[in-house]
């Protein structure tokens, strides 16, 4: 009989597995897809993490011509004996944006405004698309743009205020796309990985009309102490650079649908639990507190539960934050959020745990994320090391690597934001 860490880990993964399943763009996208009736000849544009797995979807259940291109990060394209048809995979970096995001930019504007003849606009927009496709604003210079970005994820800013900044710096965000497609409509199929779901901030919301102003951009900008916003004003304090807005008539014919969100794995996730006679907990799906202090809050629940006999998961999702106020470590906001659970728990027995990014990179690792277990600090004093130190280092991925307890995914191209589970067995 497995002991209860094997049978733990395994059920951690399971419903992991479960929730990245539901939420695969041959699930969710390939649903919408067969609702369409009428099939022309399509453009198909895109950009996010899931956009090549979208892409070959596409594709498969699309029986007119179709061409195309779409960006995604890289390592995340098409795998062995998948075809995306007559759409092209480009790869691009994030989260800081390269010369392959510029011109991946260029070209999405430019197939946007290419529609000919019966042909119909499709838009496949996931998370990550707002590093992954770039076009700043003129005369903002590329590095002006990327700099700001940078500097507010540096700042553990939230990415409301992220995307909204990146929108009044960009010809491509902020409903930017499809204004260059006018006057076709635009059909935006989305994978949301922000909390509420909003597809104005899923990758910025390249077809969507924007509802934050210069004015909020110039806000955020200040409240973070961005040292050359300044340098923003060409840009910023031009009312003619302004996003377009809601109730435009000229988005009146598009059609934005969110086909998977964070709830949407979690929801798989429980249905698998409560399957294994577990009582399930959801504690929401858009939770963006800081890392640390959300696992340190977790962990106080499980331990009010502990002992008390009858199994119970935790279930969590959203995009937590974390603050750098050093470099030179590793990890990610999952490590970071475990390292406070963790370290809250204090080896509480028969409490496991896992959180991971469903894209299967947390931060810039290799690492989806990783698991708890009630000898986690034990284990790690048995290589010399502490917790308490890797935390406070943001280098918490040398503590959960010397403990054989990463998890390891690579790309799964899907991206619904983080996923959190803890279990209580007894």
């Amino acid at each position: 009989m497995p002991n209860e860490r094997t049978s733990a880990l395994a059920l951690l993964r399971q419903a992991f597995d479960r929730a990245l399943g539901a939420a695969a763009p041959d699930v969710c996208l390939g649903a919408a897809l067969k609702r369409i009736a009428q099939r022309e000849p399509a453009v198909v544009i895109g950009a996010g993490k899931a956009a090549a797995a979208m892409a070959a979807t596409f594709a498969a259940n699309w029986p007119a011509p179709v061409r195309g291109m779409v960006v995604t990060r890289y390592g995340h394209g098409l795998r062995p004996g998948e075809d995306a048809g007559g759409i092209e995979i480009v790869e691009a970096g994030h989260p800081s944006p390269d010369e392959a995001s510029l011109t991946a930019g260029a070209r999405l504007l430019e197939l946007a405004s290419s529609l000919r003849g019966e042909e119909s606009l499709y838009c496949l927009v996931s998370g990550g698309g707002s590093a992954l496709a770039c076009a700043p604003l003129r005369p903002l210079t590329f590095d002006q743009k990327r700099s700001a970005a940078n500097f507010l994820i540096r700042r553990g800013a939230d990415i409301r205020e992220i995307n909204c900044v990146r929108k009044h710096l960009s010809g491509i965000k902020g409903g930017r796309l499809a204004a260059a497609a006018r006057p076709a409509a635009v059909t935006t199929w989305a994978i949301s990985d922000v909390p509420g779901d909003d597809p104005a901030d899923i990758a910025s919301g390249p077809t969507v009309a924007d509802a934050s102003t210069q004015a909020d951009a110039l806000a955020i900008l200040e409240r973070h102490d961005y040292p050359d916003r300044a340098g923003l004003d060409s840009v910023l304090r031009v009312p003619e650079r302004e996003t377009p807005k809601p109730g435009d008539p000229a988005f009146a014919a598009d059609h934005v649908a969110v086909i998977a969100a964070a709830a949407t794995a979690l929801d798989a996730a429980a249905q698998f639990l409560r399957g294994q006679g577990f009582e399930v907990l959801n504690l929401g799906d858009d939770l963006d507190q800081e890392a640390e202090a959300l696992g340190r809050e977790h962990a106080r629940l499980a331990r009010q539960h502990a002992g008390t006999g009858a199994p119970l998961a935790l279930l969590s999702g959203g995009e937590t934050r974390v603050v750098l106020d050093r470099t030179g470590g590793k990890g990610g906001r999952n490590l970071e959020y475990l390292a406070g659970l963790a370290l809250e728990l204090e080896g509480c027995q028969g409490v496991y745990a896992l959180a991971a990014d469903t894209d299967g990179i947390d931060g810039h690792g290799d690492h989806a994320g990783a698991c708890v277990v009630p000898s986690l600090l034990e284990l790690g004093a048995a290589q010399g090391l502490r917790l308490d130190s890797a935390l406070e280092a943001h280098d918490t991925y040398s503590f959960f690597d010397a403990c054989e307890l990463l998890l390891r995914t690579g790309p799964t191209r899907t991206n619904v934001n983080d996923f959190r589970l803890i279990l209580c067995l007894r």
